[in-house]
């Protein structure tokens, strides 16, 4: 057995023997699809709701339009006849947030109604209250209402009532359900990717600034080993808990999404197990970036302490282009599969769409991933040859 082979196995053995690194992965494999679970289940209720809670409205003078109140009922509303009430009444009323809405027909509604003049019906609702799906409903209603008037009046004159549209708008959709669901859910999942700095911190820091507090890294440097093996190990090691964590996390929110009834939001996750793997494969290298970043980055620190503390700075940095170019909403550019996690996610969107990613997408997401690993592991071992570095001095 190589003496690369022995520190990797090591690196590895005592990592699943630290409860602290087991429970960090564990939470980072379900912490991200249970966030996005909880905030799409929100969504999908709050879609639903008026469908599934009854639709009530309070009409005052409810008798003096018949028509309007028959409307009312034809779509599933509710009506409850009450009798007058002045304003600090239907606030009272409103603030208890059984009903959606309060209509109050005023006596002067019959006759400006047959004198042909606007005919005014009180609209009252509470704004602070969830209930605009409800309240959207009886406005369409009264405005349909209001519609079905005119053009009455406008058939009785002699007028066609096309006369009221003179232009007519019709709005036509291209997007599929899969390119908004690619645009909506592959921007959630791709915040997935950040998780992968986390998976292997514990290994990295422990196995570089620890074993420097414990001293026993000078202990393992006066063996027959190369300072690029040492490294290596551990980089593997630590790429190994990053890649179990990455995929365990994208197949746990992958089978949240195909749980769901995306269909109530007009979305659908279309992503088929070949794209996950394949998706899964292309991040590897990035795996190999993120423990390679990690352990040049700790190695420089004294202390277990220190080194969290500039690690866990280090770590805003892969966050800021997954959060702040989706806010730009820019179009796919060749651009983001340079740049780590960001080209993960940009994959992911692209995949999520159902579109057509070239070949150059993976590998440059590949690549520049693995080139920045190297550059990191070469950064590592040239510091670890030297005594000062080691000693400390």
């Amino acid at each position: 057995m190589s003496r690369f082979t022995t520190i990797w196995r090591k690196e590895v053995t005592d990592t699943l023997r630290d409860k602290r690194s087991l429970m960090m992965l564990a939470l980072f494999v379900f912490i991200y699809p249970l966030i996005m679970w909880s905030t799409l289940n929100n969504v999908i209720s709050k879609s639903t709701k008026a469908d599934r809670e009854t639709n009530e409205v309070i009409v005052i003078g409810g008798s003096q339009a018949p028509t309007l109140m028959q409307q009312l009922k034809q779509q599933g509303i509710t009506v409850l006849d009450h009798d007058d009430m002045d304003e600090p009444a239907i606030t009272a009323l409103l603030k208890e947030r059984k009903q959606a809405a309060v209509i109050r027909i005023p006596e002067s509604f019959s006759k400006d109604y047959q004198d042909l003049r606007p005919a005014t019906i009180e609209l009252w609702s509470d704004s602070a209250a969830d209930q605009r799906s409800k309240l959207e409903r009886v406005t369409q209603v009264l405005n349909s209402y209001g519609i079905s008037i005119a053009q009455a009046r406008l058939l009785a004159h002699g007028v066609s009532p096309a006369v009221l549209r003179p232009v007519q708008v019709q709005e036509y959709d291209t997007a599929t359900s899969a390119s908004r669901s690619g645009k909506i859910i592959g921007a959630i999942f791709g915040i997935f990717f950040v998780a992968t700095f986390y998976f292997c911190l514990n290994l990295a820091i422990d196995t570089t600034a620890g074993e420097r507090e414990r001293k026993s890294l000078e202990i393992l440097l006066a063996q027959p080993v190369k300072p690029l093996e040492l490294i290596a190990g551990k980089w593997l090691a630590g790429a190994l808990i990053c890649a179990v964590g990455l995929g365990l996390e994208l197949s746990v929110g992958h089978f949240v999404l195909k749980s769901m009834p995306l269909e109530e939001i007009s979305l659908s996750w279309r992503l088929g197990l070949p794209s996950l793997l394949l998706l899964i494969g292309t991040a590897l290298p990035l795996c190999l970036f993120a423990s390679a970043f990690e352990i040049a980055l700790a190695m420089n620190s004294k202390s277990f302490k220190e080194a969290q503390t500039a690690v866990s700075f280090a770590l805003l940095l892969p966050l800021i282009p997954v959060i702040v170019v989706p806010m730009l909403d820019l179009n796919t550019q060749s651009w983001m599969y340079a740049i780590p996690v960001l080209a993960e996610q940009t994959l992911m969107l692209e995949l999520a769409k159902g579109n057509a990613v070239p070949a150059t997408a993976f590998l440059t997401t590949a690549g520049v991933s693995l080139a920045l690993a190297l550059i990191c592991v070469g950064f590592a071992s040239w510091k670890l040859k030297s005594e000062k570095f080691v000693l400390g001095v």
